[in-house]
């Protein structure tokens, strides 16, 4: 038991070891030669523009059950105007970012390890080093980049896009003034809120896409490993989209209030 446990501890900082590496050798390539301008612009058609349906679907349907729910609620206390200012600073400060984080988690996240893990396997990676080109630069800082910028964008778009579910809501299912709902929107809206909503997609598009790339560029075991990446890379992406959010929040409440 003991010695289990002994090598689970070696192999887990093994692996944290591992992937600082690969993070710090990700960020060195964003601001050094060569870079590959093309692979970046397809990763943020793939990341960013790619995702959007499922983004928007999320966050439409996110804001109008927030809606629904919380005004049921709200009637109790005969503050069903408030409602607006519910829904939007619950999607911008915490909704909006966590859900975007999840679903790239599993569309991005996924789809990164088994691509890269596909190329492990047939030795595509070999390949590359053998003509001289530097894997990370080549594979990882392009999917960096796009995870790290896109993220924001859809989070945003998820944010405009659930605010705008929970006024359908709430002019067609509560009965609320539409000019009521968009004035408590403002109203329940701060500038730390916005703040908060923007600071966590960088942070966790990072963390997503280069989890992704980890785990695929360690893929073992041919077919069956690809497998197994993909399982590992949403899995571990999701919980640390988690994780993450919950220690930024706590450092942005310390920073602000």
């Amino acid at each position: 038991m003991v010695i289990s446990l002994a090598n689970f501890s070696k192999e887990l900082f093994f692996q944290v070891q591992e992937y600082l590496r690969l993070c710090g050798a990700a960020v060195r390539g964003v601001a050094t030669k060569p870079f590959y301008f093309r692979d970046t612009v397809e990763q943020f058609n793939s990341i960013g523009v790619g995702s959007l349906v499922v983004v928007v679907l999320t966050g439409f349907f996110t804001g109008a059950v927030l809606a629904l729910q919380t005004g049921m609620t709200l009637d109790q206390f005969g503050a069903r105007p408030f409602v607006g200012r519910l829904v939007s600073a619950s999607m911008v400060r915490e909704l909006g970012p966590v859900l975007t984080g999840l679903m790239l988690a599993g569309r991005v996240g996924s789809g990164i390890a088994a691509e890269l893990g596909s190329m492990v396997v047939t030795d595509q990676i070999n390949a590359l080093r053998a003509l001289g080109t530097d894997p990370v630069r080549k594979l990882v800082v392009p999917r960096l980049l796009a995870g790290f910028f896109m993220a924001p964008v859809l989070t945003v778009i998820a944010d405009t896009v659930g605010i705008v579910g929970g006024w359908l809501i709430a002019v067609y299912e509560l009965r609320v003034s539409s000019s009521l709902y968009w004035s408590s929107v403002v109203d329940g809206l701060y500038f730390a809120d916005v703040w908060m909503g923007l600071v966590k997609p960088f942070c966790l598009g990072f963390v997503i896409v280069t989890i992704g790339c980890y785990v695929g560029l360690s893929t073992r075991g041919g077919t069956q490993g690809v497998g197994r990446a993909t399982t590992n890379a949403v899995v571990a992406s999701s919980v640390a989209v988690i994780a993450v959010d919950f220690f930024i929040t706590r450092l942005l409440i310390t920073l602000i209030y």
